[in-house]
């Protein structure tokens, strides 16, 4: 009874540190491995004494097998096969070429710089050829970088990941039997590789369509059994051959993912949190296990042997493997500076150091602690740098982005359309009614009659480089969908969307980054009325220092009055799409719609004659306005 509990606390001790070096990660905005390694070592032998994680015994190896597998699972998962085949080149030569670049370099360094055998250097190259997917996910979800860089990072970290698991594997076999030729060693990888690839494969399409067909089943249960389905095909793989369950995992996700369930989005948060889970709860105990004194013993020569992996062999690997590429300078450096190590090499290590110990070889312990070296050593200096070093090489094409997408095709959104185009920036209009895109194609507006959900339209729109999306149809709830589906999908700078929610209590909003355009409750139908009727007045005005209060306080007193709607803000030279709840500043230049139930003055918005396109700078009606006017017309309209 003793024994269980101090297991269980074990457990619970290594899960609580795990989750709260996650929160505080994430409050920090820094990769969530700095606090996971931190707290491991701070709570194992070498710390406190909290943590114990060789009480766990051989049940430390099936956690880490089981975690490891549903991480490379999410992995595959979440790859998009349309952005991988744009960079599928140099991809493949990362992953193929650059491991064995990186396993000859780091080989290399190791032995001369570091002293080790060449047995065990090699080892240990093969160790960290892979990079970490659960380290560059968080990373390029705070480093916003140019859409193939960050697809080539993911797929690198995925793809690299089992085949770096293998090949240790088949330099461990070829040093614990020293008889073994270099074909062996050649046939083993590629069976491994094989028989990972054909089990994911097949299994990965049986599991997709069972869960397709499967209508009886709720959707909780199916992603538990779809989480069974992957472990069943790790177990199997493992069975026929060992070490190949990961490959069958990457492999599955992959193909899964390709499937179109109706459930995938569930299904990915649901792994997601799985691979939190996993990700926290191994890199504590693992690092718990590491000893202090084991790292320091290793001495400069081996900080050096992490510097020239980092500083020599990654910049060679990527130049080569994207010679041919399209990637510029910029981005090639961005991709020869981002390659954390992370929990694959860390959990394969701390496997090989257990067995190199049981078979009386020397350097179990080093090649442990040389590998979390590489961990700690490319996770701080990489990962904590990453945002000052895509801001110094402009690798981030949206951080000055303008432009917009808008989903709605209605006369409101062919304003704020022609608005966009009389200054200069790109705008595209998405919408499924064939009537409403005639007419802006009238309006000589960029159109594309299409859902607002298909990636390829938007993609064909130019939404990976615009500044703004917004959602706009008659319907809110579709237009919250649409939003949150560019945000999960593309993640433009700016995702605004009308629908029937308070901002101030919508949870959703904060979480997504999906911000309430315009004003709250916004009726885009009685709007649209106006303007066809020709019963509005398009009006601008700047915010001044002198009296910005009293500005704010009237501007904000029309706009509950339901007469005035701020469409746009041009600010520091931008021109961005107006929100429920902006904060307006003094040099804001706010263009608004004012309703007018005078019928004259502007018909020429509603588009109903053969000379009504939109033409701001010459029409008489627009003028600038002072905000001090029509605030006073409407103060004296509604207190009369």
């Amino acid at each position: 009874m003793e024994g269980s509990f101090q297991l269980t606390l074990q457990m619970v001790i290594a899960v609580f540190a795990g989750i709260s070096a996650q929160v505080i990660a994430e409050y920090f905005k820094v990769p969530s491995i700095v606090f996971l390694l931190s707290f491991g070592v701070l709570l194992g032998p070498d710390g406190v004494g909290l943590l114990h994680p060789q009480q766990l015994g051989v049940g430390l190896e099936v956690i880490v097998a089981l975690s490891v597998a549903v991480i490379l699972f999410e992995g595959g998962l979440s790859l998009d096969l349309r952005d991988l085949g744009k960079v599928s080149g140099s991809l493949r030569n990362l992953v193929t070429l650059g491991t064995l670049i990186t396993l000859l370099g780091g080989g290399m360094a190791a032995h001369w710089l570091g002293e080790f055998p060449w047995q065990i250097a090699f080892l240990y190259a093969s160790l960290v050829v892979v990079t970490g997917p659960t380290v560059i996910g968080p990373l390029l979800k705070q480093v916003k970088v140019d859409r193939r860089v960050a697809t080539i990072l993911e797929g690198e970290g995925v793809l690299i990941d089992p085949v770096g698991a293998i090949l240790a594997v088949v330099v461990l076999d070829t040093i614990l039997n020293s008889d073994a030729t270099p074909l062996a060693a050649i046939i083993g990888l590629s069976l491994r590789l094989g028989i990972g690839g054909i089990i994911g494969g097949v299994g990965g399409w049986l599991l997709g369509l069972f869960i397709k067909r499967a209508n009886f089943i709720s959707e909780d249960l199916k992603n538990l059994v779809v989480l069974a389905g992957m472990w069943g095909l790790f177990g199997l793989a493992q069975m026929i051959r060992s070490e190949s369950g990961l490959m069958a995992t990457v492999v599955a996700g992959i193909v899964v993912g390709a499937s179109s369930l109706p459930e995938e989005r569930l299904l990915r948060r649901f792994k997601g949190q799985l691979t939190v889970l996993g990700v926290s709860v191994l890199f504590v105990l693992l690092s718990a296990d590491l000893s202090i004194a084991s790292v320091v013993a290793l001495g400069w020569g081996s900080v050096f042997t992490v510097l020239a992996l980092m500083f020599l062999v990654r910049p060679f690997s990527v130049s080569l493997c994207t010679w041919t590429s399209e990637l510029n300078w910029r981005q090639k450096l961005f991709l020869s500076w981002i390659a954390p190590r992370g929990i694959v090499s860390a959990s394969v290590a701390s496997l090989f150091a257990i067995l190199l110990t049981q078979r009386g070889i020397n350097g179990g312990d080093s090649i442990k602690a040389i590998v979390f070296l590489t961990i700690i050593m490319t996770v701080f200096l990489q990962g904590l740098t990453a945002g000052w070093v895509a801001k110094w090489l402009k690798i981030n094409p949206q951080e000055n982005a303008t432009g917009a997408v808008i989903i709605g095709c209605n006369p409101l959104s062919r304003l704020i359309a022609r608005l966009f185009q009389e200054r200069g920036e790109s705008v595209v209009l998405i919408d499924t009614d064939a009537e409403a895109v005639k007419k802006a194609q009238e309006e000589n507006l960029r159109v594309f009659q299409s859902s607002g959900l298909d990636i390829d339209v938007l993609e064909e729109a130019g939404i990976e480089s615009v500044g703004t999306f917004l959602a706009m149809t008659k319907n809110g709830e579709v237009n919250l969908v649409l939003a949150q589906r560019a945000v999960e999908e593309f993640a433009p700078p700016r995702v605004l969307a009308v629908f029937p929610r308070d901002p101030q209590t919508n949870s959703t909003n904060n979480k997504t980054k999906v911000n309430q355009a315009f004003i709250p409750q916004l009726s885009i139908k009685s709007w649209n009325q106006y303007i066809s009727d020709g019963q509005v007045k398009l009006g601008k005005t700047t915010l001044r220092e002198p009296g910005l209060e009293f500005q704010r306080s009237h501007l904000q007193a029309l706009i509950r009055s339901g007469e005035l709607v701020p469409l746009l803000i041009e600010r520091d030279e931008s021109l961005q799409v107006a929100g429920a709840n902006e904060n307006w500043q003094a040099g804001d230049e706010i263009i608004y719609v004012l309703h007018d139930p005078r019928p004259k003055l502007l018909k020429r918005l509603s588009g109903g004659t053969s000379s009504s396109r939109l033409e701001i700078e010459k029409l008489p009606e627009v003028e600038e306005i002072p905000i001090s006017v029509p605030v006073g017309e409407a103060a004296v309209v509604e207190s009369s």
